[in-house]
């Protein structure tokens, strides 16, 4: 860490800088026409939108005054009104400027002065219709243009710089925060100081972070604000301090709500079709567009380059709220939920489409997006057009999402050996298909699969089962029986449910594997063999382990390799791909002609969670066929929701202990056993998500993904 006066003087000179820069990141969004100027009304900068407004170019708005873009007759008036806004420091009103037909037209605009040292912003949208209500004009003018609080911290914490902003927001001057730790801020409030410690390390390592909550003005009053930390480090990666922007959303907190709710229901949409990507040094360019996203939209790539296609340009004024939100969650979250909005396409056609929006965490002024073309809806509600690509050695497995290539990847490396696989995942999620899938891609294709159920054989038949007996073993053992070890010799011998093998059995097992040879129940005669062995199991074989109900030897032997299948939760993209097969195959078996399922019906079952899997989703789906009359899927989704009712309301006996545990290992489980995002989601610091855990008994076994 860098020595404090070395600090102190980078933060000096190159603070307000990077402070700028993030201020722009923030203010500069697609939604909301803005000019950064000076004193004497110059305009330092600009976003995109003010030059639509204008009818300029952004970069011919930089360096020329405010008035140079007002009819003659209004110069003066607009000279006046900004030497007023630079004594008073905060203005709105209306004024006359020349728009992009070259006539004067009548905007409104809100100003606030010393967002940095003689930084003042003006945001301008047009005027509002006469007769439009209050409710349109709140969906139509951007209301975050509040105050801005913007201040620096030394690496210690301690305010290196207050402006004007933060002091409007929290009433404290400058002199009253310079040389202070940040948290009287946070007066009376352990809970948000102990929250403020940790934000500060997350931005030091992610580069920045973004949280939304109350906090306090002095004096006590709460409002309700955003906030954007970003780390500042030297050209040696040095961290020097932390620049802060804090803004007053107490107004528009409850239409942000209202709005999130709205996208809720396309939150999961999965984006499977047609993507292009576009990403944008910074918030107000698109430097630069793949291929795919160009087909898309109809420019060409020398559109691009001549700057005639810009993201704001691509968006109707109607979506504005929409990008605003997306702007903020990207900021905050990293990504913000997809949600549809159209896209006009340079032929001035419109298409629909499904967007998402990331900000890359490192810098918070480079962003990408991903858009996904919605024309070909009708075409994916098809059951024929939309069959999944599959090889031979996968033809049984459904889906193409990135968990589960991931395990066809890890078939396709252990097949071709003679290893032991051991298959892990929680039922119905497809272990017996995986298992075939490793003997059809090994060299024992051609040879035996022989399968046993551990599970649904009897405890004292299990041996007998497995080795084989000789004619007088036991009682109406009348003649010899060839066990399930020798049918696979040569080939492979799947066992599933191996977790449920008897401790007494599980020695002579190890000793087959090891010793490649095993004696008949009753036998003398070693038998050898050369089986290649697959296992499977939904228990947690290592707590098994440490209850002395699963010998240690015999899971070392059985996880040369290990596979986890993931559940359907974790991969719901795969959902539809699933119904359309499920719903082919038995409208087939039942001389069906279904030809059809319903979008609606189709995010219904990709938001289900699916607790029994792919098996549940098959009787399911085997159960909407059969009460589906005509050529579209009636799905009885009724049945989802009263399970999901029959479930919270079954949870009302158990303990708050057991409820808590419960939820966060579900959290745990949702962000990949990552104890910090977990926190996160959870609005709890780490060492405090630490302690719950400890005192819930949970251990990272509980939430491993292999569970």
């Amino acid at each position: 860490m860098a020595s404090l006066p070395q600090s102190a003087t980078w933060l000096a000179q190159n603070g307000p800088k990077e402070l700028e820069l993030l201020f722009r990141a923030i203010v500069y969004h697609p939604s909301t026409p803005i000019l950064i100027a000076d004193n004497d009304g110059a305009s330092i900068d600009a976003s995109a939108s003010a030059g639509k407004l204008l009818g300029f170019p952004r970069e011919r708005l930089i360096g020329r005054p405010i008035q140079e873009f007002a009819p003659v007759s209004s110069k003066p008036e607009v000279s006046q009104l900004w030497r007023a806004f630079v004594e008073r420091g905060e203005q709105e009103g209306t004024l006359k400027l020349i728009g992009p037909n070259g006539l004067p037209e009548e905007v409104e605009y809100s100003a606030r002065g010393n967002v940095l040292p003689s930084r003042h912003a003006l945001a301008l949208r047009p005027k509002i219709a006469p007769g439009l209500t209050l409710e349109a004009e709140a969906e139509r003018i951007p209301s975050w243009v509040q105050d801005y609080a913007l201040y620096l911290l030394d690496v210690q914490g301690r305010v290196a710089a207050w402006y004007a902003g933060a002091a409007r927001i929290y009433g404290y001057q400058q002199d009253e925060t310079i040389g202070q730790h940040v948290s009287l801020l946070y007066p009376n409030e352990a809970p948000l100081r102990a929250c403020l410690q940790e934000n500060l390390h997350r931005a030091e390592v992610e580069g920045h972070i973004g949280a939304e909550g109350w906090q306090a003005r002095k004096g006590g009053a709460q409002f309700w604000a955003n906030t954007i930390t970003m780390a500042l480090k030297d050209e040696s990666g040095v961290l020097q301090g932390f620049a802060r922007v804090v803004r007053d959303f107490s107004e528009r907190h409850g239409r942000d709500e209202k709005l999130r709710h709205s996208l809720a229901r396309v939150s999961r949409i999965p984006l499977h079709s047609t993507i292009a990507g576009v990403v944008s040094g910074e918030f107000d360019r698109v430097p630069e567009a793949n291929d795919a996203f160009l087909k898309m939209s109809g420019y060409s790539r020398e559109d691009l380059l001549a700057g005639k296609i810009n993201w704001p340009g691509l968006t109707p004024p109607e979506y504005a709220p929409l990008d605003e939100l997306a702007h903020e969650e990207g900021l905050r979250f990293g990504a913000c939920t997809p949600f549809e909005k159209e896209l006009i396409r340079k032929d001035g056609t419109r298409i629909p489409v499904l967007v998402a929006t990331a900000v890359l965490k490192l810098s918070p002024f480079r962003w990408i997006a991903f858009v996904q073309d919605l024309r070909d809806r009708e075409r994916r509600e098809s059951v024929e057009e939309a069959e999944t690509e599959s090889t031979d050695n996968f033809d049984e497995i459904v889906g193409g999402s990135a968990a589960l290539k991931r395990v066809q990847r890890l078939v396709e490396l252990v097949a071709p050996t003679d290893a032991t696989v051991l298959i892990l995942g929680e039922t119905g999620t497809g272990k017996e298909l995986i298992a075939r899938a490793v003997h059809r891609m090994s060299p024992r294709k051609h040879l035996p699969f022989i399968t046993l159920n551990c599970a649904a054989i009897p405890t004292g038949l299990l041996e007998s089962e497995l080795f084989g007996y000789e004619r007088g073993a036991f009682t109406g053992a009348l003649q010899q029986k060839i066990g399930r070890f020798e049918m696979a010799h040569r080939g492979t011998l799947f066992l599933d449910e191996v977790g449920d093998i008897p401790l007494d059995l599980q020695p002579k097992l190890l000793r087959a594997l090891q010793e490649k040879s095993f004696e008949r129940l009753g036998g003398t005669k070693t038998i050898p063999i050369d089986v290649r062995l697959v296992a499977a199991t939904n228990r947690n074989l290592t707590q098994m382990m440490g209850d002395k109900l699963f010998r240690s030897d015999l899971y070392y032997r059985l996880k040369v390799f290990p596979i986890t299948t993931p559940p359907l939760r974790d991969r719901p993209e795969d959902i539809p791909a699933l119904c359309r097969h499920f719903t082919k195959k038995y409208a087939s078996k039942m001389d069906r002609q279904i030809d059809k399922i319903p979008s609606e019906t189709m995010r219904a079952l990709t938001a289900w969670n699916w607790p029994g899997n792919i098996r549940e989703l098959e009787n399911f789906i085997e159960r909407s066929v059969i009460l589906t009359k005509g050529s579209s899927l009636h799905a009885p989704l009724e049945e989802l929701q009263v399970e999901a009712q029959d479930v919270q309301e079954g949870s009302t006996n158990v303990t708050l202990e057991h409820v808590e545990r419960e939820h966060i290992l579900q959290v745990l489980r949702d962000c990949s056993g990552v104890v910090t995002a977990a926190a996160t989601r959870l609005g709890l610091h780490r060492t405090t998500l630490n302690a719950m855990m400890r005192k819930l008994g949970i251990t990272r076994e509980d939430f491993s993904p292999q569970r």
